[in-house]
């Protein structure tokens, strides 16, 4: 894979995302050669086929050029606001083996997606954020006492409303946003203005992928009609730590047109901070 030196500078400063059976199987030695941080995608696939010595493997195979790593919870299927305790149940057993990675990766944040979603829960909202909050108050407190903290990203939520009831209870708990800029723009009825503004003090991290507004197509930055403007606006003008930024391309080309549109924001995006702008265990 032809990377430029501007754009080695650049995987410095992001993650790109991977499902962890694509790292064991096919993707390992693109990432230790160019030294990429990997947000390592465990999904129930991982949790069910991989034992404890396939992890500890790999995180040791990464360990050897110090990467900053992030995790992406299991989803498929899960629900932590499910009125079905069988439901809940299965998602906190999911929650609870994904824990028992975070001592061998050491990530500094752990994803997992809110959840929400109208056409399914609104007719039981309350009660779903409830449960919600139950369980992603226990997890953060987990995750917070071995030094990461829990990002909940959006997927169907429309606006930022829908997120914002937990992000407020969750506060005391460090847990931030995670916003995503291809699902915003392709499951999302509001702007990603309107969301920075609302949400903005709450957010972590970005997942930054493109589309042409019609499903997720997961793209390389360019490639669909996402306005990314607002974005570098946010950063430009935040006063705290910046979010930890993850690219998440389905193919490796769409990862070499992300890298080559983030070559004009590399000043933004670098500038004087050190390669690893987050630290495990700091907020």
């Amino acid at each position: 894979m032809n990377i430029t030196d501007k754009q080695k500078k650049l995987l410095d400063h992001v993650q790109v995302n991977i499902p962890f059976r694509m790292l064991v199987e096919s993707y390992l030695n693109l990432f230790t050669v160019n030294r990429i941080n990997p947000e390592i995608g465990i999904d129930a696939d991982a949790l069910e086929n991989f034992d404890r010595s396939k992890f500890t493997e790999i995180a040791d195979t990464l360990s050897v050029y110090r990467p900053r790593i992030t995790l992406h919870g299991p989803f498929i299927d899960l629900s932590a606001g499910s009125k079905d305790p069988r439901i809940r149940s299965v998602t906190r057993l999911r929650l609870e083996q994904l824990l028992e990675l975070v001592p061998i990766f050491k990530p500094v944040t752990v994803v997992c997606h809110a959840g929400y979603d109208a056409k399914r829960y609104a007719f039981f909202k309350e009660e779903w954020i409830q449960n919600s909050l139950d369980v992603w108050s226990w997890f953060a407190e987990q995750l917070n006492k071995q030094g990461a903290h829990l990002m909940l990203e959006n997927v169907y939520e429309h606006d930022p409303s829908e997120m914002l009831v937990l992000l407020n209870e969750l506060k005391s708990k460090h847990v931030g946003l995670c916003l995503d800029t291809g699902h915003l723009w392709s499951f999302g009825k509001s702007t990603t203005t309107v969301w920075l503004d609302a949400l903005g003090e709450y957010i972590g991290q970005f997942h930054l992928h493109d589309n042409d507004g019609t499903f997720d197509q997961h793209l390389g930055m360019g490639s669909g009609n996402i306005d990314f403007e607002p974005v570098w606006h946010y950063i430009k003008s935040r006063k705290s730590d910046p979010p930890v930024i993850t690219l998440e391309p389905h193919q490796k080309e769409d990862l070499l047109k992300s890298l080559a549109y983030l070559e004009y924001y590399a000043e933004l995006l670098i500038g004087n901070r050190s390669p690893t702008p987050l630290t495990r265990g700091e907020a």
